[in-house]
């Protein structure tokens, strides 16, 4: 089995990070907190003009949380410091002072439609539908709601937190405004990101810094606010409603 990894690769000023675990991407809290490290560090690397975002693997982008790591939460902080690792990777990607381009190849669930909406320019294939799914488990998504939200809007990020156990084409996910473009294979994904984030490097990288704060305004309280919704979800975990529906995934 593959070991989960997180890596970064430069290349004509294209910095791509990409991430991977064997359980369809789902993350554990030390892959997300040294993806949430490569990202600020990236941020900082004046040998990268603009970061690429993806994941390994073929038809799943991210699955969300570890589910493994999910179960075993038996207290309050514990259950906040697990929430936080999103809320890390959402934190920094919004203080990166560099666009950053989503490439989604695939479903996407929970934590993964937060990164996929905290991206600055998001481009997917056919493949990549969409999922909620903590109110399936007694949580909620509070702690990438703020990034949905801010990515879709309140109504659409209300459907689909509220209708947890359907997931949402891609079609509709760039009806919204996640996507900008939906492609029917990876291989053209990766061409036309690929074509896209180089042609990007040619533009002056103090007005796309200074375009990505203006983007980004109104978000400067999200350190306190997403750390204050994980404690929200770590207070709701160790619930029995949510303790007997884990029971279930054992």
């Amino acid at each position: 089995m593959t070991q989960p990894y997180v890596n970064i690769n430069v290349e004509n000023g294209v910095g791509t990070i990409e991430f991977f675990h064997p359980a369809h991407n789902s993350l554990p809290g030390d892959i997300l907190a040294k993806l949430a490290q490569t990202i600020t560090d990236a941020g900082n690397n004046d040998d990268i003009k603009v970061i690429v975002l993806k994941s390994g693997g073929d038809r799943t982008f991210c699955a969300g949380a570890s589910f493994k790591e999910l179960i075993n939460i038996n207290d309050a902080e514990t259950g906040k410091v697990f929430f936080s690792g999103f809320a890390n990777v959402i934190n920094a990607m919004r203080k990166c002072p560099k666009f950053i381009i989503g490439r989604i190849q695939g479903k996407t669930v929970g934590g993964g439609v937060g990164v996929a909406s905290a991206t600055d320019y998001c481009m997917a294939t056919k493949f990549a539908s969409i999922k909620l799914s903590e109110l399936n488990v007694g949580i909620g998504p509070f702690v990438v709601g703020p990034a949905v939200e801010r990515k879709i809007g309140l109504s659409a990020m209300t459907q689909i937190a509220i209708d947890a156990n359907s997931f949402y084409n891609a079609e509709w996910a760039r009806d919204k405004g996640l996507f900008t473009k939906v492609f029917e294979d990876t291989e053209t994904l990766d061409a036309e990101v690929k074509a896209f984030a180089e042609h990007l490097c040619t533009y002056n990288p103090e007005a796309m810094g200074d375009m990505k704060k203006a983007f980004w305004e109104g978000t400067e309280h999200w350190d306190t606010l997403l750390g204050d919704r994980a404690i929200i979800s770590g207070r709701l975990v160790l619930s029995d409603f949510t303790k007997e529906t884990l029971k279930r995934f054992k």
